[in-house]
């Protein structure tokens, strides 16, 4: 499960540096960070990771439409939307796009571990 690459991206740099802190606590070395969704989607061209995490309103390009980028490129990457304005019209959107959970900041470490166990056990390590 530690195996999994994982793309933290978030405008906040605060916010990348908590969850990077907290999953390197749990035993994840793969981590990746993006400042905006234009460097999400061109790092999940480059590194292929297994789950991303995304916040939804962010500059140059919003969770959304990165989601949707994203799913276009690699269908089978793992995508959460994370943001502190979760209302049920961005919920529903992020699950027709793609997206396969959506948490409510401040993200607990909890929820991202009960996610990657699911994709670990989906896919066996590789």
């Amino acid at each position: 499960m530690f195996n999994l690459k994982i793309l933290l991206c978030d405008d906040s740099m605060l916010v990348r540096k908590k969850l990077k802190g907290a999953l390197e606590e749990k035993g994840f070395t793969r981590l990746f960070e993006a400042a905006d969704g234009e460097e999400a989607v061109a790092l999940c061209l480059k590194e292929d990771p297994d789950l991303v995490l995304l916040d939804i309103t962010m500059p140059k390009k919003d969770g959304l439409e990165a989601l949707q980028e994203i799913k276009k490129n690699n269908p089978k990457t793992h995508v959460v939307i994370a943001s502190s304005v979760g209302t049920q019209g961005n919920l529903m959107k992020a699950i027709k796009l793609g997206a396969e959970n959506f948490l409510q900041k401040p993200i607990q470490i909890e929820a991202i571990m009960d996610i990657t166990a699911k994709i670990f056990n989906q896919r066996g390590d590789r």
